[in-house]
């Protein structure tokens, strides 16, 4: 193989797309820091976890993704961290890519995009971007000219790149299948939840659908609707302890990259969450505002975009999430969906210009319906499963991060 500059066989363009609305730009389907680190592949079946922004024409025209180019995370607070890279699998319309990221265009007729990927994969690669990053200290960085002058080891025979592209098109087939499995998974369960406690037809002792049935409802003065008989409504800080997390002191050395996972907002954009970008130490644990979570719990971003997940790892996490831990009586199959549901009603009550959030206690203070534990256990019985297959499927397709 020859060693031919990156520049010499591809379009390096480095994203300066943030991800703020700004009215008058256009919206776009923002593929971020995260969603190129966590991913081997970019697909269509990904849109639906991808954050909403806005960009202006120059950079749509610069910046907008398209099968067969290849991202990589361009800065970040450790060099290793930097230089990860996904491939473009589908189009996505109006995606873009995001800051902290470079796009890469290669020339089809002499490389390939799958090709690159799994160059930018290598140890090699890696070695090359920690060794040649600026910055110090505090955060890492690559320059377009860095990025440029990669060497690539390139193939003299075209053929060579399809076969290796083809070997991992086909890992990228069972990835994007998994996917397309767990958001069934996920619809069904919603399914049910909506069905049973926002429509309140839940099958009643009889098997019959409760309220189309003619079960009997009563006025709840709390929540201003109607609600079946026997049924209480509570605060979700009465019911569940409520967690808000923390950041070690970034200065001392002792407290980073120990054997605890710590999430930052932007992780918890998908569910189960089975990744964390950093680490802590007991010692950082214990000396910092940082809250520990067990999987299973349900953690959520408060700042800018609210979105709930389920934690598939024990973790903590920064002053941006809460977590949300489960009882006895309300499990994380209950909690979850019902954190989806109040997603709205959160972005509307968010304050702050700069950084628009929610805080801890307007979690708390969330008024949610406590069904009959016998309707409960029923709904448990069926929805659990599907939960646990989503996770167990999640497990096989998180194979990257094992890098």
């Amino acid at each position: 193989m020859r060693l031919i500059p990156l520049k010499d066989l591809a379009k390096v363009d480095i994203s300066n797309v943030d991800k703020k609305i700004k009215e008058g730009e256009a919206e776009v389907v923002l593929c971020n820091f995260v969603d190129v680190y966590h991913n081997w592949a970019i697909t269509k079946e990904l849109v639906p976890s991808l954050m909403r922004a806005t960009a202006n024409e120059a950079q749509i025209e610069r910046f907008s993704i398209h099968k067969g180019q290849v991202a990589i995370t361009k800065d970040s607070e450790t060099r290793d961290d930097i230089g990860i890279p996904t491939y473009i699998a589908d189009d996505i319309e109006n995606g873009i890519l995001g800051y902290h990221c470079a796009l890469i265009t290669p020339d089809e007729s002499i490389l390939r995009g799958k090709y690159l990927n799994i160059v930018l994969h290598s140890p090699y690669a890696q070695k090359y971007f920690e060794a040649n990053a600026s910055g110090s200290g505090q955060r890492y960085t690559l320059t377009n000219e860095i990025i440029e002058n990669f060497p690539v080891p390139l193939p003299d025979d075209l053929c060579i790149q399809d076969d290796y592209g083809r070997l991992c098109s086909d890992i990228d087939s069972k990835i994007s299948n998994n996917r397309a499995i767990c958001s069934d998974l996920e619809n069904m369960a919603k399914l049910l939840y909506d069905y049973w406690f926002l429509q309140f037809d839940f099958p009643d002792e009889n098997g019959k659908p409760y309220k189309s049935s003619g079960g009997k409802m009563v006025w709840s003065e709390e929540l201003k609707i109607e609600i079946p008989e026997g049924w209480t409504v509570s605060k979700l800080g009465n019911e569940c302890e409520i967690l808000l997390g923390g950041t070690p002191d970034t200065t001392r050395i002792e407290y980073w990259d120990g054997d605890i996972p710590w999430l930052n907002s932007g992780e918890v954009a998908r569910s189960p969450v089975l990744f964390a970008e950093k680490s802590i130490t007991e010692k950082g644990m214990n000396n910092s505002a940082t809250a520990f979570a067990e999987a299973g719990d349900v953690v959520m971003s408060i700042t800018r975009y609210i979105r709930p997940s389920i934690l598939g790892i024990n973790a903590c996490f920064n002053q941006s999430v809460v977590a949300v831990k489960p009882t006895h009586r309300f499990h994380t199959s209950y909690i979850y969906p019902l954190m989806k549901s109040n997603v709205d009603r959160y972005m509307k009550l968010r304050t702050g210009a700069q950084q628009p959030h929610i805080n801890k206690e307007t979690v708390e203070e969330t008024r949610f319906l406590c069904p009959l534990e016998y309707v409960l256990r029923k709904y448990y019985q069926i929805v659990e499963n599907l939960y646990e297959q989503q996770l167990n499927i999640s497990r096989e397709v998180s194979f990257k991060d094992n890098r």
